[in-house]
């Protein structure tokens, strides 16, 4: 996962994530300043399938373009996306 401090834009690689049988990398969905790194993942990794809204986020990021939050989905289109 990127460093504190790390500059992202929207859409680039800012670390990876193991699954049972790959790696995938993870993607940024803003641009910005990374101002925290959940560090606690490092020792309990199931965290952010267990609480994902909780204690399993991955990265605080200060928004330097406030306006790409539009172009995230909502609740709804992601529920719809994954045929929930």
């Amino acid at each position: 996962i990127a460093d504190d401090l790390a500059e992202l834009k929207s859409g680039e690689t800012f670390g990876t994530i193991e699954a049972v049988k790959t790696v995938a990398d993870l993607f940024a969905p803003v641009s910005g300043k990374v101002v925290e790194v959940n560090r606690a993942l490092n020792d309990n990794p199931e965290v952010v399938n267990q609480d994902p809204y909780g204690n399993g986020w991955m990265v605080k990021i200060e928004l330097s373009n406030p306006q790409e939050l539009d172009a995230l989905m909502d609740v709804e289109a992601y529920k719809a996306l994954l045929g929930a």
